[in-house]
């Protein structure tokens, strides 16, 4: 009885998993047909492993039945290199892995051979199990397939340049110390083999990669998404119209000076373009030069309003489009309508932080409402997000109504990138 509880606190876990995977993987709406139909055959296949290792677990501790235990054998020397295949496919969905098949069906013949000759193991009439000289063939051709399998794996981990890519190097590394673990306790008493436990767990582990993938290109298309609505948000139809009107009112008086103004306006529209292309961190001194071009051409509209500069730190990067919509803000809701609205943009190296400010003199607002809403302020919410995200930094905005406003971003020192 003690026997029969001890196979099944190993068993029952085991069963619960595959059939857990197997349940979550067809109502999974996100993974896609192929990977699907994979990770079914791996769940299935697991199930006949399991069968497989008690199967040869209990003849090898009963009477001998010589050729019940070897076809047994053979089925499981057989199916491992199996495993690691789907597994590259899980990885590489579109490889070609047709030399591996050829392999695996190549240590199937080998193995099958027990059952007449000695050449790879036989089955002895004392039950005892006695390797050939070809009984290691599945382990040297699940060793190279791992070594694949590892290569792969770190192949896609550097073309999308993510973390998840050790999800696949921890399976491997977990099938290699079971199979270790095995080699101690052969002639023991072992329902379920080590390495039929690190398969099951890694079929789950491969599963939660997938979803990694998922989520990472899930990523991938709000950030296209929300550089679009930064765009969209920078070029606003009365920014764009008003600047226009002001050039047509300059050609008139100054023609030098709506010369310059068209030309400022022009490089500010293609650093647009520039940002919404951009998936990484830009230099400091670029989006410097993005805020000053759309400074100037607010300067020229509205000549009760100036922004200075204090810079003492230059040499770090952030997101693109987040000090410039910060000084837009301040002008378009805060100083424009002040007889001398100032904004004032610094930035200094303090307590480790890259640390920029944005200050006004305008009229303040209550910065939850203003959030809350969305529009009425450009893209608060969608700067602090892209710099806790990208940099690791922070946005802290601090408004009081009456008084002004202040926008502090700072930038981690450790994580700043060339």
């Amino acid at each position: 009885m003690a026997m029969d509880i001890g196979v099944l606190a190993v068993l029952a876990p085991l069963l619960f998993l595959l059939l857990g995977l197997g349940f979550t993987v067809v109502i999974d709406p996100y993974i896609r047909r192929e990977h699907r139909r994979i990770m079914l055959i791996i769940a299935g296949l697991c199930l006949t492993l399991i069968a497989q290792n008690l199967a040869e677990n209990a003849l090898a501790l009963g009477p001998a039945r010589v050729t019940e235990r070897t076809l047994s054998s053979i089925y499981g020397y057989a199916l491992r290199p199996v495993f690691l295949i789907l597994f590259l496919y899980i990885v590489r969905p579109k490889g070609r892995h047709w030399i591996w098949w050829i392999l695996a069906a190549a240590n199937a013949a080998v193995y099958f051979t027990a059952l007449f000759s000695g050449v790879c193991f036989r089955i002895g009439s004392d039950n005892h199990y006695h390797a050939g000289p070809l009984a290691n063939t599945a382990l040297y051709i699940s060793a190279a397939l791992l070594i694949d399998l590892l290569v792969q794996t770190l192949r896609s981990g550097r073309e999308t340049g993510r973390r998840e890519k050790w999800v696949p190097v921890f399976v491997a590394a977990m099938i290699v110390v079971s199979v270790l673990m095995d080699s101690r306790v052969h002639g023991e008493e072992q329902p379920v083999a080590f390495l039929t436990i690190a398969i099951i767990v890694g079929s789950v582990f491969y599963y939660i990669w997938l979803h990694l993938q998922f989520v990472r290109e899930h990523e991938q298309d709000l950030l296209a998404a929300q550089r679009m609505r930064i765009m969209v948000s920078q070029i606003q139809p009365h920014f764009l119209y008003n600047t226009i009107a002001t050039i047509r009112a300059l050609c008139r008086r100054d023609p030098e000076k709506a010369e310059k103004v068209a030309e400022d306006f022009g490089l500010y529209l293609r650093q647009n373009m520039d940002s919404l292309e951009s998936e990484g961190l830009i230099p400091f001194e670029k989006e410097l030069e993005h805020t000053r071009l759309y400074a100037d051409i607010e300067m020229v509209r509205f000549e009760n309003v100036r922004v200075e500069y204090d810079i003492g730190d230059r040499a770090f990067s952030l997101p693109p489009l987040t000090v410039q919509p910060m000084v837009e803000n301040a002008i378009r809701h805060g100083v424009r309508i002040r007889k001398e609205g100032l904004v004032r943009v610094s930035s200094r190296l303090a307590e480790g932080f890259h640390e920029i400010r944005i200050e006004d003199n305008g009229n303040g607002f209550d910065p939850s409402s203003a959030e809350a809403a969305g529009g009425s302020h450009i893209g608060i919410r969608n700067v602090r997000e892209r710099i806790e995200r990208q940099c690791g930094g922070s946005l802290i905005l601090d408004s009081r109504i009456g008084e002004g406003t202040r926008v502090i971003i700072r930038i981690p020192q450790r994580r700043e990138t060339a």
